[in-house]
């Protein structure tokens, strides 16, 4: 048997409006002076995909509205909630005041592999994601209640932050989803 392509129309998709009115996720994105607009266009679009509750844009991130963004978002920067944060500090302190746990996903000494973190149901992350060449500000890993690192078997020991977003948004879903079983 072959197998065929879904048409976009048989994907099911939900309306902007539609999404907007979806039940929380419990996990907003926190990016931490990502300076390609292309990667906070990916954000955007990942972010969309699994339904993260917002984008926090900090620091030098470019925001909407934005031709650069909008190449790779394709118009999820207008279905996901965002705001723009002058210092990441500032967003962290509120977050946490909001009862966000706040995880930087960094390679640290104490840095959890992905792999044996589970997020929780029911409770609300904060996801710190870092500059493409600096990576997360140590101030912002210092006030972090957790460090996420992905594990990484190749000579490189980094990632695009917009894929290594993705890797850490689907497994955040799929532990949720699979502890909420």
């Amino acid at each position: 048997m072959k197998d065929r392509k879904l048409l976009n129309i048989e994907l099911g998709r939900v309306s902007t409006v539609e999404y907007k009115s979806l039940p929380d996720s419990g996990l907003v994105l926190v990016l931490d002076n990502i300076r390609s607009a292309h990667n906070v266009g990916s954000a955007f679009r990942t972010a969309d995909s699994f339904k993260a509750d917002r984008v926090i844009l900090c620091g030098i991130c470019a925001c909407p509205p934005s031709a650069e963004i909008h190449k790779s978002a394709l118009g999820a920067e207008d279905s996901v909630a965002w705001e723009h944060v002058d210092d990441t500090m500032d967003a962290i302190h509120s977050l946490r005041e909001q009862g966000y746990t706040i995880i930087s996903v960094e390679q640290t000494v104490n840095s959890v592999k992905l792999d044996e973190f589970s997020a929780e149901p029911g409770r609300r992350y904060a996801l710190v994601f870092g500059n493409e060449v600096d990576g997360v500000q140590q101030q912002v890993v210092d006030a972090s209640d957790h460090s996420l690192e992905i594990p990484q078997w190749g000579t490189k020991h980094s990632l695009n932050v917009s894929v290594a977003l993705g890797v850490v948004l689907w497994h955040c879903r799929y532990t949720m989803l699979r502890a909420g079983m």
